[in-house]
């Protein structure tokens, strides 16, 4: 079965609050098996536009992505990071090889 991710892009307003989101969403990550494959590293833009952070999360399948993202967990962490930043989301699924 194909795995699950999200994939983000976020502009951070205020780096102390999102901290706290941080430690909000290690709740939610960890009751749904998150694994993070890029946490905010160096990006270099080859095309187009992109916010400063990217970030990708990987899951055992895209039932567990969307499970994660509509959690009572994650939706408190969402509430605090809504307020000090913007950015731009997907789940998507993983190619299956077929």
């Amino acid at each position: 079965m194909p795995k699950g991710y999200w994939i983000g892009h976020v502009t951070v307003e205020d780096p102390v609050v999102y901290e706290e989101y941080r430690k909000a969403n290690a709740v939610a990550f960890e009751k749904f098996g998150a694994r993070f494959l890029v946490r905010g590293g160096e990006q270099t833009v080859e095309e187009g536009t992109v916010r400063p952070r990217t970030v990708v999360l990987e899951f055992d399948d895209i039932q567990t992505a969307r499970a994660c993202y509509e959690s009572p967990e994650y939706r408190a962490a969402f509430e605090i990071r809504a307020k000090v930043s913007a950015g731009d989301m997907v789940i998507v699924e993983g190619y299956g090889g077929e």
